[in-house]
C-alpha cells in the first residue's frame, strides 16, 4: 500500500516515494537555544520522530537532519541579561533541550548541525546569491532581493504584490524592497561576529536553515518539516534562497503541524498562556504527553489542557495494561512445538493482523495518529480479552500479539521502552558519580597516574570529563547526559 502526505507547496495529499529508493531524506527546524522548550516546540519534535520511527517500520533508511539555531537576537539578548558568552548559553539548553527529548521519547537525529559550525559555508551561500543577482549589499548587511525570485509567495500562497502594498514603512532602512530580508547583519557592538566579504557580522535567521539543508541532504531532499508558524516567512524565505542560489528545487514535500492553543487561543507569552516542556513533565508523565500530542491528526489544532492530559494519562495506563499481560504471558509460554494452537489462538491472531493493518493504512493517510492510536486501543482491547479468558493461551497467538502490539505502539508511537531506558540512564548517572569521587580522591593524594588514566579511559568510551572552580563536569558523546559533581578540587 502507498503512503500519501499532505504537501503545503501544492496544498494536496501526495503519494509519497523518495527520490532515492529505500532511502529518505528529512530535515526539521530545530530551536533556538535561549530558553527551554515550550509545548508548541515539542509538538513537531514528537510528530516528525514519529514520521521518522514510521518510514523505519517501512523498511526506509532515513537520514534525519536538525539543526539548533545557536546564534539569533533571542541568545544574544539572554546571553547579555545573564553577563555570559553567547556560546555557554546556547550550549546550556541545547543540553536542556536533549533532557526534555529524551523524556517524550524522541529519537536522536542523524545529525545536529549548528549555525556556529557553519559560517564558511553560509557566507558562501551568500556570495553566491549575490553573485548571481539575488542579493544586494547595503552598508555592511546583505539581504535577499525578493522580487528577483519570481515563485516568492509559492508556499504561504501570498502574492508579494499585496504583501508589499501591506508592508509597514520602515525608518532608515537600506533595503530597496520592504519585503526583502536580511542575508548577513553587520555586527552591532558586544554582539558575536564573523569575519565576511562584507565585514564583521552574522547570518540572518533563514540562511542558516537553507546553507545546513543543502550541506547534508542536497537539492531536491524528500521532506522538510516544522510547525505551521514557520511558513512564512521561514519556509518561504528558505526556498527562495535555496533555489536562487542552486538553481534546483530545495525540498519535494513540506510538512506542517498545527498550533497548540489553550482555550481555544493561540499559545503566546504575550497572552499569559505560555508552556514549557520542563513544568508540563512535573505534573504528567512524559510519555502521557506524547499520547496526548498524538491523540490529534498533525495537521489540526490541539486544545491544550488539564483534561486532555488526564485522559492520555489513562489511555496510556490502558496501553502499559496490555504490554505487561502479554510480557507476563511469554513468561508463562511453553515451547510453541508442543503446544498447538486453539480456536481462540488463531482467531486472535487473525484480529491481530487485521488491526495491523488498520493502523498501517492510517499512518500511511498523511500520518493520521488519532486513527492509528484507535487500532491499536482495539487491539490492546482484543489481547485483554483473549489472555482474561484462557488460562493457557496460545504461544504462537501471544507470541505474533506481542510482537506486533510492541512494534505499533513501542517502535512506531513511541509509547512503550522509555521506563527501561531511564533506568539505564539513572544507572550510569550513579555510576559517574562513583568513578568521579574515585577520581577525585586520587587527585587529593596527587596519585595523577590514576586520575589521568580515569580521565582517558572514559574518553574512550565516550564520556568527557571536565574539571572546573566548581567541580568535575561530565558528558556523554552527543550530549545524551550532562552533569556537574560539585566537588572541590
Amino acid at each position: 500500500m502507498s503512503m500519501y502526505l499532505y504537501n503545503t507547496l501544492t496544498g494536496r495529499k501526495e503519494k509519497f516515494t523518495p527520490v532515492e529508493p529505500g532511502r529518505v531524506r528529512m530535515y526539521v527546524c530545530g530551536p533556538t537555544t535561549y530558553n527551554y522548550i515550550h509545548l508548541g516546540n515539542a509538538r513537531p519534535l514528537v510528530v516528525f520522530d514519529t514520521l521518522r520511527r514510521y518510514l523505519a517500520y517501512r523498511r526506509y533508511d532515513v537520514l534525519y537532519v536538525q539543526n539548533f539555531t545557536d546564534i539569533d537576537d533571542k541568545v544574544i539578548n539572554r546571553a547579555q541579561e545573564e553577563g555570559l558568552p553567547a556560546a555557554d548559553i546556547a550550549e546550556r539548553y541545547i543540553e536542556e533541550f536533549f533532557r526534555d527529548a529524551d523524556a517524550l521519547n524522541v529519537r536522536r537525529a542523524s545529525l545536529y548541525p549548528r549555525v556556529s559550525q557553519h559560517i564558511g559555508d553560509i557566507v558562501a551561500a551568500i556570495e553566491e546569491l549575490v553573485r548571481r543577482g539575488f542579493a544586494y549589499v547595503a552598508s555592511g548587511d546583505v539581504y535577499f532581493a525578493v522580487d528577483k525570485f519570481p515563485a516568492y509567495g509559492r508556499l504561504s500562497k501570498r502574492d508579494p504584490g499585496e504583501m508589499r502594498a501591506g508592508a509597514r514603512v520602515e525608518v532608515n532602512t537600506a533595503k530597496h524592497n520592504p519585503l526583502d530580508f536580511a542575508l548577513w547583519k553587520a555586527a552591532c557592538p558586544g554582539e558575536p561576529a564573523w569575519d565576511s566579504p562584507w565585514g564583521p557580522g552574522r547570518p540572518g535567521w533563514h540562511i542558516e536553515c537553507s546553507t545546513m539543508a543543502l550541506k547534508y541532504l542536497g537539492p531536491g531532499f524528500d521532506i522538510h518539516g516544522g510547525g505551521a508558524d514557520l511558513i512564512f516567512p521561514h519556509h518561504e524565505n528558505e526556498i527562495a534562497q535555496a533555489e536562487a542560489g542552486t538553481g534546483c528545487p530545495f525540498a519535494r514535500f513540506w510538512l506542517h503541524n498545527g498550533f497548540i492553543t489553550v482555550n481555544q487561543e493561540k499559545m503566546s507569552k504575550s497572552k499569559g498562556n505560555f508552556f514549557l516542556v520542563r513544568d508540563i513533565l512535573s505534573r504528567f508523565r512524559p510519555l502521557a504527553v506524547r499520547l496526548f500530542l498524538l491523540s490529534t491528526h498533525y495537521r489540526s489544532p490541539i486544545d491544550f489542557d488539564d483534561v486532555g492530559l488526564q485522559a492520555a494519562e489513562k489511555g496510556l495506563e490502558r496501553l502499559e495494561n496490555t504490554y505487561r499481560l502479554l510480557d507476563e504471558a511469554r513468561c508463562r509460554l511453553v515451547d510453541a512445538s508442543l503446544a498447538p494452537g486453539d480456536e481462540g489462538g488463531v482467531a486472535l491472531a487473525g484480529r491481530v493482523e487485521e488491526l495491523r493493518r488498520e493502523f498501517v493504512a492510517a499512518l500511511d493517510d498523511d500520518l493520521n495518529t488519532a486513527r492509528a492510536l484507535a487500532a491499536l486501543y482495539d487491539l490492546a482491547r482484543e489481547i485483554n480479552s483473549y489472555l482474561g479468558a484462557t488460562s493457557r493461551p496460545d504461544p504462537a497467538a501471544v507470541r505474533t500479539a506481542a510482537t506486533v502490539f510492541t512494534q505499533l505502539g513501542g517502535d512506531v508511537l513511541g509509547l512503550f521502552g522509555l521506563q527501561r531506558r531511564q533506568v539505564d540512564d539513572a544507572l550510569l548517572e550513579g555510576l559517574m558519580d562513583l568513578i568521579i569521587t574515585v577520581r577525585q580522591e586520587a587527585r587529593q593524594r596527587k596519585d595523577w597516574v590514576t586520575a589521568d588514566s580515569i580521565r582517558d579511559r572514559l574518553k574512550e568510551l565516550g564520556i568527557t570529563l571536565e574539571d572546573t572552580p566548581h567541580g568535575t563536569r561530565w558528558k556523554k558523546s552527543g550530549n545524551m547526559f550532562a552533569k556537574e559533581t560539585l566537588m572541590e578540587g
